[in-house]
């Protein structure tokens, strides 16, 4: 999906660092548009050569007032205005706007947060449409500053309760701005609104879907790779890789080789599981490299998370290029490309906060997909994946014959259970107890018939004991979390609220079958704050 494929419908946001500006990317996104989310404080060219038809600047936590307060590059007004490009702006985006043009924001006598009731003050505006004046409707707010003064040829098209600026517009520069959430679900009529606006008023047509996202990557694949190159897959077992491994094997056929590695980080069985669904289901050429003792040997006494997973995507690269020295002893020639399943949420996560003064990557998780790998390594990355969020990868594995019951498989992270036993992987025998408590975690929620039905769920080892009682004998024995979440994406995420009973049971067998736990928890915590995986 290259930007110069779609970028006649483009949609690009600018971000500023709302906890909401990937909601605003998916929201589009299920309008059949393609949809692009850059950092704010990108330069002109970048923005230029997307050559986006509409930008939509997010909201985001900083004020308009600050120093460091992030905005659109210079020259950009005269660059949309140029180009046509229509513009809008949500919450900070809109205090953008109106400082930026002439207008003026203050800090407000009365902050609105949360739900809120807006009136329509316009007929026939480029947001509300068809709307009459005095109609309602309910909105989520989240801002402490207010436009107080609009630039020059704006018009105000709607109002708070609390009589604060909502709406604005000024169709014939082609700006707009929403002082609300359109994108979120607490604003029931906001997906009306941006439905209206992309289409009726910015003339974006529907033509993005997924059989198209599939011809295109095949075709970029093709030109990509030359007739006689060939080409490695990372498998991990997870959806994400095995989907790409499927479209990069549909492009090129059989210059494509696969290999799993057992790192020695895997949950209970995967290994068999796994291979035996690449083998009998989806026909895939696949090595499998057993490397348990150079990832645990390497792994030994490492505690800070980051190290751990620099550490196993620089293991990974290292089996990766040995398995192409092997290559090319069989077939004359060395692979030149690494096939990789990274994801749109693995590169949003991996970009520097607006307003934040840094210019390199600010991580929430160093995925070895985006953070791990070495300056040197000798292989071209091939990321057929990395435009899209996980329910669109499954909906691209299901076009491409993926079993259906594979697609439904819960995120794994790339570094594994490193990432889920807190502290030093190898201690003890951390990972032996760790595989039991998940699988039976896992089963149970299957058996329960819950498993459908959440995003996420699994065990993690915490680096601490407590005092217990079994077997009539006081016992000083390991603590394991239980983690289950609902989510769209990945990027935001709800914990499983479980029926008492389910936990009970589950906490119950697991104290009764794996030796040397005698306590269980459960991490209520959403996010944000907290990331899905703990580490």
């Amino acid at each position: 999906m290259e930007a110069e494929a779609v970028k006649s419908n483009l949609v690009l946001i600018l971000d500023y660092g709302s906890q909401y500006t990937h909601l605003i990317t998916r929201r589009i996104r299920k309008l059949s548009i393609f949809s692009l989310c850059i950092s704010g404080t990108s330069p002109l060219q970048s923005i230029a050569d997307l050559n986006p038809r509409v930008v939509i600047l997010s909201g985001g936590p900083h004020s308009v007032h600050a120093d460091a307060a992030p905005s659109f590059p210079e020259g950009f007004v005269d660059y949309v205005e140029a180009k046509g490009v229509f513009v809008l702006g949500i919450c900070y985006g809109l205090q953008l706007i109106v400082q930026k043009l002439g207008g003026e924001v203050r800090i407000g006598d009365r902050q609105e947060y949360g739900r809120m009731e807006i009136e329509v003050t316009a007929r026939a505006s480029g947001l509300f449409g068809s709307k009459e004046v005095g109609d309602r409707q309910s909105v989520w707010m989240s801002h402490g500053d207010e436009a107080v003064r609009l630039p020059d040829g704006f018009a105000v098209v709607a109002k708070s309760d609390q009589g604060g600026i909502a709406a604005i517009e000024n169709r014939e520069r082609r700006f707009y701005g929403l002082q609300y959430h359109p994108e979120v679900t607490h604003s029931p009529e906001g997906m009306e609104t941006l439905r209206y606006f992309l289409f009726n008023v910015c003339g974006v047509t529907a033509d993005w879907n997924m059989e198209d996202v599939m011809e295109e990557e095949i075709k970029t694949i093709k030109a990509l790779v030359g007739p006689e190159d060939h080409v490695i897959c990372a498998l991990s077992g997870g959806v994400d890789s095995t989907v790409a491994a499927t479209l990069v094997h549909k492009a090129i056929g059989d210059r494509l080789h696969c290999i799993f590695v057992d790192n020695g980080l895997l949950r209970y069985k995967e290994r068999e599981r796994v291979m035996e669904t690449f083998e009998t289901d989806l026909h895939l050429p696949v090595t499998c490299v057993d490397a348990t003792k150079q990832f645990l040997g390497n792994l030994k006494g490492i505690v800070d998370p980051e190290t751990k997973r620099k550490i196993i995507g620089r293991e990974f690269i290292s089996i990766f290029d040995m398995f192409a020295q092997d290559l090319e002893h069989k077939l004359g020639k060395r692979p030149n490309f690494l096939v990789q399943g990274t994801l749109y949420p693995d590169i949003i996560e991996s970009c520097p906060p607006p307003g934040s003064g840094r210019t390199h990557s600010h991580t929430i998780k160093s995925h070895h997909n985006v953070g791990g790998l070495p300056k040197d390594m000798k292989l071209k990355l091939i990321e057929p994946l990395k435009l899209l969020f996980k329910d669109e990868v499954r909906e691209l594995g299901k076009i491409l014959n993926v079993p259906q019951g594979f697609l439904k498989r819960h995120p794994f992270p790339g570094p594994g259970l490193a990432v889920r036993v807190l502290g030093d992987v190898t201690e003890g025998n951390a990972l032996e107890i760790l595989r039991q408590v998940d699988e039976i975690f896992i089963q149970s929620i299957k058996d329960a018939g819950l498993y459908d039905s959440i995003w996420q769920a699994f065990a993690v080892f915490l680096p601490i004991k407590s005092v217990g009682v079994q077997g009539d004998k006081r016992t000083h024995s390991h603590v394991v979390a239980l983690r289950a979440v609902t989510s769209q994406d990945g990027m935001t995420a709800d914990w499983y609220n479980f029926e008492h009973k389910f936990l009970d049971d589950v906490a119950r067998k697991i104290c009764n079958s794996v030796r040397g736990v005698n306590r269980v928890v459960q991490d209520i915590t959403s996010k944000p704050p907290s990331t899905i995986e703990w580490e």
